[in-house]
């Protein structure tokens, strides 16, 4: 069995089960080893990396959705700080001290420390040259079938952190086990292929391990846990990320057939929190309002500016607003269209707001809206994109289509692949708009498409909106050709925070190229 290298202390860990925020060792100097003891310990731990989820959501839409054609910095004629830091990831040229980047960066680090410091306890180990997890045993008796049960929920988050990590900065720091800060400091960046190895491996472990039971049939105690099937939709995202096509349909057309999940009728239902974790949703990073320190802050932070009590209760901070190019995309009989953008005010002062994540709130910030990471339209698109043109392609995304009320696309008139991959592409933009997938499906599109890229797309954004939107940037502003220039495939990638190559005074930490 692997040494217990509990080092690193566990200040705090929230609990979703019961919603409370608990700290456990408040000025403590316990160590964890103390702490995880028992089966009802680790559970209590694992729930708290369940919560310790939701702080890198807080930055996690500004560095995708904001980067993408969807969102822009709605004020541009603001010279404030917070707002000029969200205009520099619109337009690509982020400082590498940016404080949002920095601060996604280390809340995502801090929730695989913790998680590390779970799957120690549960005697779980990762084994770098094969690539896969192995189970020694646990320092206290527990029934193996709870032990891998947990231990797959915990694979399944770690990887999901590890998978954004990798999609937004390459190659990172891999560390899969506790360790001290002074050993810490001899880690140096490991390339992206051994990091999607641990992703890959932490999957299997999690669809393997995991609750396998049809959906009509998960208990209500594990609603909103991670289970196999949730495990196997973003293996096969993590499977198209790296163009294997194959292995992620087989997984997607398991899911269809055997999981028991199904598309709403009502794309309105899927984001009701009266309807939470419905047929649809996979996987949730879940919220939950009544003052207790769980509650989302999103309905504030995006609805529109000066809107008093209008949109939601404390007014809005009019972030994440939505382009005029995306709302210009959605037809009139899309019903998404009403579900995914507001509208505050008219004509000339008419504000646009991501509508999706907004609902009444008694506190201001605390709101119960739960924000989606997997669902069954992404299943159902994802093995479109796995197979590419063919007319069970074309079905599925019908199958879309129909549910937001719009005509199902003819398979004899998409007959070419750039016809194919455009409404595909299409498809997924008003499908997911502002749940942070834009902008990994066009980095992704530059891998599994071959007439759409990242960078092209961008640039014809920058197009389009630069007489909308950024012309009214105040002088000196730059040119349409110059944020153009800036779209470069090195900018698909964020900057290393600064502090991470300054603190380490025994390395030499790379930055990615461009910074």
């Amino acid at each position: 069995m692997k040494a217990f290298k509990y080092i690193i202390l566990l200040t705090g860990v929230a609990v979703c089960g019961c919603k409370k925020t608990i700290d456990l060792y408040p000025q403590s100097n316990l160590n964890t080893a103390t702490y995880y003891s028992n089966t009802s310990e680790v559970n209590t731990a694992l729930t708290g990396c369940y919560n310790a989820m939701q702080k890198p959501m807080l930055e996690e839409w500004t560095l995708t959705e904001l980067r993408s054609d969807n969102s822009i910095q709605g004020v541009a004629g603001s010279t404030s700080t917070p707002n000029r830091d969200l205009s520099d990831l619109d337009m690509f040229f982020p400082s590498t001290s940016h404080a949002g980047n920095y601060n996604y960066w280390l809340s995502t680090y801090y929730n695989i420390r913790n998680l590390n410091i779970v799957l120690n306890s549960l005697g779980v180990n990762y084994n770098e040259a094969p690539g896969t997890i192995t189970y020694d045993e646990t320092p206290f008796t527990l029934a193996d079938a709870d032990r891998k049960k947990m231990a797959s929920q915990a694979s399944f988050i770690r990887a999901y952190q590890y998978f954004n990590l990798v999609r937004l900065y390459g190659g990172v720091f891999l560390i899969h086990e506790p360790v001290s800060p002074i050993d810490a400091k001899s880690l140096n960046r490991s390339p992206k292929e051994d990091i999607y190895k641990l992703i890959i491996a932490d999957l299997l472990n999690a669809s393997a391990n995991g609750p396998t039971a049809k959906f009509a049939q998960i208990p209500a105690t594990d609603l909103g846990r991670a289970n196999s099937w949730s495990a196997k939709a973003l293996l096969a995202k993590v499977y198209l990320t790296l163009n294997r096509k194959t292995d992620a349909a087989t997984l997607l057309q398991d899911i269809i057939t055997n999981s028991g999940y199904s598309l709403q009728a009502s794309y309105a239902n899927v984001f009701s929190i009266t309807t939470e974790m419905n047929s649809e949703i996979l996987f949730n990073v879940r919220y939950k309002a009544g003052g207790i320190g769980l509650g989302s802050t999103f309905a504030n932070s995006f609805a529109p500016l000066n809107s008093g009590s209008a949109v939601v209760n404390g007014d809005g901070l009019g972030l994440n607003y939505p382009t005029a190019e995306l709302n210009n995309l959605y037809t009139a009989t899309d019903a998404r269209k009403a579900v995914n953008i507001g509208v505050f005010g008219s004509g000339s002062s008419a504000k646009l707001y991501p509508k999706k994540h907004i609902s009444a709130v008694a506190i201001v910030r605390d709101a119960e809206n739960d924000w989606p990471i997997i669902r069954y339209a992404d299943v159902l698109l994802m093995l479109a994109e796995a197979q590419g043109n063919s007319t069970s392609s074309i079905g599925l995304i019908n199958q879309v289509r129909v549910r937001a009320a719009l005509t199902p696309l003819d398979p004899l008139l998409i007959n070419t692949t750039a016809l194919f991959e455009n409404a595909l592409a299409t498809e997924r933009r008003l499908e997911f708009a502002f749940e942070n997938q834009r902008w990994y499906d066009l980095v992704r599109f530059n891998t599994t498409f071959t007439t759409i890229t990242a960078e092209q797309t961008l640039k014809n954004h920058f197009a389009v909106m630069y007489p909308l939107h950024y012309v009214n940037y105040p002088s000196p502003r730059l040119t349409l050709a110059e944020m153009q220039a800036l779209v470069t495939p090195e900018k698909m990638l964020l900057p290393i925070p600064q502090r991470e190559i300054d603190n380490n005074t025994q390395l030499v930490i790379p930055q990615n190229p461009g910074y």
